[in-house]
């Protein structure tokens, strides 16, 4: 099984997201997958300009010459795909969105009606990979992913395939400040990677281990604001040593 990431986040490996995706890609390894992970914030993605030449004029193909075309290539090679991204704006990253918009060369342009009656492109590929979805925000409500959710799972019907997994983790804030919060995360999103690669979806235990909260959202409030407040001081203090410093 080959499994790839394409992570949107704009701090790639330095990134919260990248935590659950590296302990995810530990455990599908450890259960025998071919892992990769790609950072898009370090590809050439340009924006879909619209202008259907991947369907009519050069079909499957698109024109713009950027790095679109190679990672198009590792998206069909590969039997699950991973969107990983944060939430920004309660959706994916640009860098996230300009990936999925060009995705479109791997359809036909011509449409039907899928088994619950919905339109679609018809396919172009005999075989689509399936989605897990990772991501992660600094907000402390679980609800924050609803958009998230409902965007890569009609993505999912438009390619002609599913979403097998999800793995949200909101409280973004202490992911690598605290241990209390990240140990257990990497352990759990570790157990998801082997349970995808040997069962093809998520245990209800590993569901309800990543549901779960260390802290109640109140408390998760008022440590983000106080160390806020903290860093806002220490930017404060650092400007006026610049401006009452020498010449």
């Amino acid at each position: 099984m080959q499994i790839t990431v394409f992570n949107g986040s704009p701090h790639a490996e330095k990134g919260n997201t990248h935590l659950i995706v590296e302990a995810f890609l530990a455990g599908a390894k450890e259960a025998g997958a071919q892992v990769e992970n790609i950072f898009l914030a370090q590809k050439r993605i340009g924006h879909c300009i619209g202008c259907s030449s991947c369907w009519l004029k050069t079909p499957g193909r698109c024109v713009l010459p950027d790095d679109m075309g190679e990672l198009l290539e590792r998206y069909v090679k590969s039997h699950v795909v991973v969107f990983a991204t944060p939430i920004y704006s309660y959706t994916v990253t640009g860098f996230m969105k300009d990936f999925l918009d060009r995705l479109i060369p791997l359809l036909d342009p011509h449409f039907e009606k899928d088994e619950k009656g919905i339109c679609r492109h018809l396919k172009r590929l005999e075989r689509y990979p399936k989605y897990v979805v990772i991501s992660n925000c600094g907000f402390p409500e679980k609800n924050t992913f609803q958009a998230l959710s409902l965007l890569i799972k009609r993505i999912a019907r438009s390619m002609h395939t599913k979403v097998i997994a999800e793995i949200y983790k909101s409280g973004g804030e202490f992911l690598q400040r605290s241990s209390l919060v990240a140990k257990p995360l990497r352990s759990t999103a570790k157990e998801a990677g082997r349970e995808v690669v040997k069962r093809g979806r998520l245990s209800r235990k590993t569901r309800l281990a990543l549901e779960k909260s260390v802290i109640s959202d109140e408390q998760y409030i008022e440590i983000s604001n106080r160390n806020l407040d903290e860093q806002l001081e220490g930017d404060r203090g650092t400007s006026f040593q610049q401006e009452d410093g020498p010449e």
